[in-house]
């Protein structure tokens, strides 16, 4: 398994409206996608408008080419690309140690 960690910072006054538009979208767009295994999303508490989505896939490749370079990904980021405040910064881990 995989998982791809995105930090999301937006304008913190439009909150409430993004994290409708990021659970919408990720329920119904990334949801659907080959090897889409769950996902979270949490908030700073002391960095307002600093989100952490987690996303957990099969592989990288359902990330990165089975998602990123189909229509759905373009869906996605016409719901949620409106809010951020500079691109995100997405980064894959693997597990490496689990108690």
């Amino acid at each position: 398994m995989i998982l791809e960690h995105a930090d999301l910072r937006i304008d913190p006054a439009r909150a409430a409206d993004f994290e409708a538009a990021i659970t919408r979208a990720a329920s119904t767009v990334i949801a659907l996608s080959k090897g889409f295994q769950g996902y979270k999303v949490n908030r700073s508490i002391e960095s307002p408008g600093r989100y952490i989505l987690t996303i957990y896939w099969d592989t990288l490749e359902d990330h990165m080419v089975g998602f990123r370079q189909s229509p759905a990904f373009a869906e996605w980021r016409a719901i949620v690309g409106p809010f951020f405040a500079q691109p995100p910064v997405v980064e894959h881990l693997e597990l490496v140690s689990k108690s």
